[in-house]
């Protein structure tokens, strides 16, 4: 009995020693005078390397920094396997990451490209350029990762979304967009130049790696199908991919696994 015992708290000592570890930080944001929290979940590496690449993943609308690491708890097996850092910031209840044209009190893009990154690379062992920086999302993080890396693209050399609301179009009385870049008829400036079915024209020559996927029963399918067109016009590399899915935890637990992998071998090249 004893040496059962003995051989558990082995195995215990062993996890706890190997096993990737989860911090909850909070984050202040001067650009809206406030703290917000952020997960970061390291692989059981981290003591003993001396630096790591990135990937930032955000949350969907009415989501919050905690959904990823609930939701997908795998994700903790993951950094691990694939030797990256994993960190979930959070984006507001509907912010779709932007910096908005309407509310002062909304600066989502101020917050991750330089706020988070600034206290991640602060922080943690990085390695802090942007060839070791990769950021995807779900549903509106979809939207928010493209428009934050394509907007900064020194800040972030991947780039990828699951479900991806990215034609902000299909939600025109929905998801709180008009909350955040006004209604379609005044603002239509806004909602032609900060949808990423348009704003991808812009960036024909970027060398970014791109990597977005869909279920085919999603509600964003159509958006999704319409980039992917479009980027094949303009001749954009890219990776795209359908799978049997709707827009729900279960798909995305399963995509977000090949996008890790992903970016894990554009960190490598």
């Amino acid at each position: 009995m004893k040496q059962v015992v003995l051989i558990i708290l082995f195995l215990f000592a062993q996890y706890v020693v190997f096993g990737s570890s989860v911090d909850t930080v909070s984050i202040y944001s001067n650009s809206m005078q406030k703290k917000l929290n952020c997960v970061v979940i390291k692989p059981s590496s981290y003591k003993k390397q001396k630096a790591f690449s990135v990937v930032y993943l955000l949350h969907g609308y009415d989501g919050n920094y905690s959904n990823w690491i609930i939701k997908v708890p795998s994700l903790k097996k993951q950094a691990d396997e694939l030797n990256i850092l994993i960190v979930c910031p959070d984006g507001g209840f509907s912010s779709w990451y932007f910096d908005s044209p309407i509310d002062s009190t909304s600066k989502y893009e101020t917050h991750i490209v330089k706020e988070v990154v600034n206290y991640i690379d602060s922080h943690y062992k990085t390695i802090p350029n942007k060839d070791n920086r990769a950021i995807s999302g779900l549903s509106m993080g979809g939207h928010g990762a493209f428009f934050l890396a394509l907007s900064h693209a020194t800040v972030f050399g991947a780039m990828g979304a699951t479900s991806g609301g990215l034609d902000l179009k299909e939600s025109k009385n929905k998801f709180d967009i008009a909350k955040r870049i006004g209604d379609t008829l005044y603002y239509a400036k806004n909602w032609n130049e900060l949808t990423i079915l348009n704003l991808i024209e812009k960036y024909t020559k970027t060398n970014q790696a791109i990597i977005f996927d869909c279920g085919v029963k999603d509600i964003f399918i159509k958006g999704n199908r319409l980039l992917h067109q479009k980027m094949l016009q303009l001749n954009i590399p890219h990776t795209y991919i359908e799978r049997d899915g709707e827009h729900n935890w279960v798909y995305w637990h399963n995509a977000v696994q090949y996008q890790l992998l992903f970016f894990k071998n554009y960190f490598k090249k």
